[in-house]
Parts: structure tokens; sequence; C-alpha cells
């Protein structure tokens, strides 16, 4: 799907200006996370960065409005019927795009709301290396989806699939910890935000791989083709 996807980018101009702001909004939503990282791990002052955050979460929905914008007027004035399945997928992961923006200003909210800085303890290493993971899973993607690489992207969603399974299993020994309420509500907060974040960019890379109904959709067989290609 992504490569005749990525081959209408080169031959029309509107949706090469479509993947140009594609591409910002993964950058800004990028950004946006790790800063909201940085804040939830008692990195960087939260009230310093809180003003850019909400101004950047801002720029990424503006972004997406104009990609969906572009798109309608693509299909509208353009009479092939080609481009419409591409468009439709292009449509489909920029709400992606811009769940990660609202997940990672969740993130940077939690010590404002409440929550006490994440502990040092065998728990927290494992929130901080689910973060890590995250935070390179992440970085990947928009090279990944750009090249159309479908065994990186396959390999990916394997991984990405995994640590969704250990922010469930933290939330599990959270649950079972004598945390207060305040560090218990940054522990789980944490955990539920990065798996939400991790599934939405399993989302964008199910682009590269799958069929356009079977998007968000990890058919096993499928990407087994996918990584043998």
């Amino acid at each position: 799907m992504l490569k005749e996807l990525l081959n209408l980018f080169r031959a029309h101009d509107a949706l090469a200006l479509m993947k140009r702001d594609f591409s910002e909004m993964l950058a800004l939503s990028y950004d946006l996370t790790i800063d909201a990282g940085r804040i939830l791990f008692g990195e960087v002052s939260e009230g310093h960065r809180r003003a850019e955050l909400r101004e950047r979460d801002v720029q990424i929905n503006r972004v997406e409005r104009e990609i969906r914008k572009q798109v309608i007027t693509h299909l509208t004035i353009n009479k092939d019927p080609g481009d419409v399945p591409y468009c439709l997928l292009l449509m489909s992961i920029v709400k992606d795009v811009e769940r990660l923006g609202d997940y990672a200003k969740n993130l940077a909210q939690i010590r404002y709301d409440g929550g006490a800085p994440v502990p040092g303890d065998t728990n927290g290493v494992e929130l901080h290396r689910i973060r890590s993971a995250a935070e390179a899973t992440f970085g990947t993607v928009s090279e990944v989806f750009a090249t159309s690489d479908s065994k990186r992207a396959v390999g990916l969603i394997q991984d990405g699939r995994k640590i969704n399974r250990r922010c469930d299993e933290l939330v599990a020994k959270v649950s079972m910890s004598a945390y207060d309420a305040a560090t218990t509500t940054s522990m789980v907060l944490g955990a539920r935000y990065y798996k939400r974040i991790e599934s939405h960019l399993l989302n964008i890379l199910s682009g590269v791989v799958m069929p356009l109904h079977k998007l968000d959709y990890y058919d096993e067989k499928v990407l087994g083709a996918a990584a043998d290609s």
C-alpha cells in the first residue's frame, strides 16, 4: 500500500504537499513526546515548558486540519480514482498522529495534576525503560514510513506489541504495591499513556504493511509475508 502512495507523492504536487505536512505533524508530535517524558521524569521544569507544549499541540491540530482539507480538495478536483485509497490511508493515519500529540500532552500533565516523582525502584526503572522504548520507536517511524521499509515496520510492530504488554504488566504490579496515591497516579497514567502512544505508532506502521481495509489490524500472515519480502 505505502509504496504506491509514495509513488503518488512523487507524481503529484498536491500529494507531495500532503506528505510534507504529514512529516511536519510527525516531527511536532515526536518533539512533544520527548519533552513530555522529560517533564514526567522531572528532568525539566513542568511550568517552564507547559505553554510551549500547548502551542505545539495546537500546531499539530492545525496541520491535521490542513491535510484533511488538502485531501478533500484533491479528491474533488482530481478525477483519477486510483488516488482514492491512498488519500483514505492518509486521512486515517493523520488522526493517529493527532492522538499522539494528545497523549504526549497528557503525559506532561501528570505531575501538574498531582502526580508524584517517578520512584527509583524496580517499577520506576521499568517505566523509564518503557519510555525509552516508545521514544525509540517514535524516532524510527518517520524514516520507516518514508522509505516503505516493510521488514523494519514488521520488527517495530512486533517489538511494540511487547512494549504494550509490559505496560499492562507494570500497571498490575503497581496495583499490588504500597505506593501513595500521588505515586500510583504517576506510575499508572505514565504506563497507560505510553501504551497509547505506542499503539498509535503501530497504527501508523500498519500502513506500511497492511492493506487499506486492515489498517490498525495485525494479520499474522500478512506480517509474515512482509517480513520475508
